[in-house]
């Protein structure tokens, strides 16, 4: 599987580290932007070619993901999650363990694979340590989705959403 990165000069030195992370853990890694850390860019098109290429890959059957990065992740999973297609979770660090109201602990990235099929990962490059995104990651891009209808039948709903 293929794993687009993207990232504005927030998350460009945390994007550097975890692509080859990435790569050593078998995954094609393809690069989409910033290539220089240049603090007056702007995330929305760096982002958005990540988003095209999941879409693209998408339209030939090919299952890829993408990791966008950005100082608190927000802007980035907004502007992707724009495009139709595109599920994108935001993680910024421990807070992403909860306890629901039954008391069951939840994991939101092993949630957002398994009950969502995100496919594009947002990471708030100023909130997370190196060692916290590649466990994140890592759980990530392991957590295979459900294919629980019901969970079929919502990001269906999801798609229809929208004139993206």
């Amino acid at each position: 599987m293929k794993v687009y990165f993207a990232a504005d000069h927030a998350g460009f030195e945390l994007k550097k580290v975890l692509m080859p992370f990435v790569q050593g853990l078998g995954f094609e890694v393809e690069d989409c932007g910033a290539f220089e850390a240049d603090s007056g860019d702007d995330y929305p098109e760096i982002v958005a070619c990540a988003a095209h290429a999941i879409i693209d890959d998408a339209a030939q059957g090919i299952d890829s993901r993408a990791i966008v990065f950005g100082a608190s992740g927000q802007g980035e999973a907004i502007a992707v999650n724009r495009f139709k297609g595109v599920r994108a979770a935001l993680y910024y660090g421990a807070a992403g363990q909860q306890t629901d109201s039954s008391g069951e602990t939840l994991d939101m990235i092993v949630s957002s694979r398994r009950h969502n099929n995100t496919n594009v990962l947002s990471l708030a490059a100023r909130f997370i340590t190196t060692e916290t995104a590649q466990s994140a990651v890592k759980l990530w891009l392991q957590t295979p989705f459900s294919r629980e209808e019901r969970h079929v039948r919502r990001i269906q709903q999801l798609d229809s959403l929208g004139n993206s």
